[in-house]
């Protein structure tokens, strides 16, 4: 079984991991969920975390080619379009990108907004497969977080995107619009029908109650052990209503509103004004007394 260079780099402001993901012999490599710094208070973006990993790539022989997102995330913003513009990469994601181009341009008024994903280089359709290298890559559509979802198997190694979470912690909401909870239990079960060896590496981690480190490997058997949400014996309906519940009692991701106009666009921006600001939409609704 192939084994993968695999290297994270956490960010927790957001409580995102990125990765390099590298075939050794050719030194060919793809960056995995880049985030973009961006300080919502201030208005002050930068791309101090995306200099890290490209420093990383250079320092270490690797060539960065691709720059993969697994979903339009929502709790940060991509900094993809750095990456490609340093490194040549192409820039990629699930085809269903579309789906989710659709839900939003009507909440943000994105006129402008194409929802043929033509942001994106390259889209994946559910079994597609491509080469980092000589390493090939297998795309599994896995909806249910929201409609986009993929995750991409390399090897022994899985990069799942937010459907997972380590185990002590859980699985993604799916409470966002185009999120289905019995549609992610059954992306779930698909990630865990591949061998329990494989290592799974996952997009955020929160620390669970009692654990006091980040923690973003584990493995398929890990999960159908001890996962807390969807060991085996975890039936769909008992799955739906436990996800349906917490849900109805989380918080809107702090950066959702910047992020999901941004990152349905593959990480850009809309123009700079002529103060040479770029600016974001919010949208407002009245509360009906």
């Amino acid at each position: 079984m192939t084994h993968p260079f695999i290297q994270a780099f956490f960010d927790e402001p957001t409580n995102t991991i990125s990765y390099l993901v590298g075939d050794p012999g050719s030194r060919t490599a793809a960056v995995i969920d880049p985030v973009l710094d961006f300080d919502m208070a201030s208005g002050v973006a930068d791309t101090r975390s995306a200099k890290r990993i490209v420093a990383f790539a250079r320092d270490h022989d690797w060539h960065i080619a691709m720059v993969l997102e697994t979903h339009a995330h929502a709790d940060h913003l991509s900094a993809a379009p750095y990456i490609k513009a340093r490194t040549g990469a192409w820039t990629g994601i699930g085809a269903h990108i579309r789906d989710v181009q659709k839900i939003f341009r009507p909440v943000f008024a994105m006129d402008d907004l194409r929802t043929d994903g033509s942001d994106f280089d390259r889209l994946f359709d559910d079994g597609d497969r491509f080469l980092i290298g000589e390493l090939e890559v297998e795309v599994l559509h896995v909806p249910g977080h929201t409609p986009a979802d993929v995750a991409y198997v390399i090897g022994d190694a899985a990069l799942v995107g937010d459907t997972l979470f380590m185990p002590d912690y859980g699985t993604a909401r799916a409470d966002f619009p185009g999120g289905d909870a019995r549609t992610l239990y059954r992306s779930i079960r698909r990630l865990l029908a591949l061998p329990d060896a494989t290592r799974l590496f996952l997009c955020h981690d929160y620390k669970a109650p009692g654990r006091d480190d980040y923690r973003w490997e584990t493995t398929v058997g890990e999960q159908r052990r001890s996962s807390v949400h969807v060991h085996d014996g975890v039936s769909e309906d008992e799955f739906v209503a436990m996800r349906e519940q917490r849900d109805a009692g989380l918080s809107v991701p702090k950066l959702l509103l910047p992020s999901i106009q941004v990152n349905i666009r593959a990480g850009y921006f809309e123009q700079a004004e002529a103060n040479g600001v770029t600016y974001l939409r919010i949208p407002v609704k009245w509360k009906e007394d």
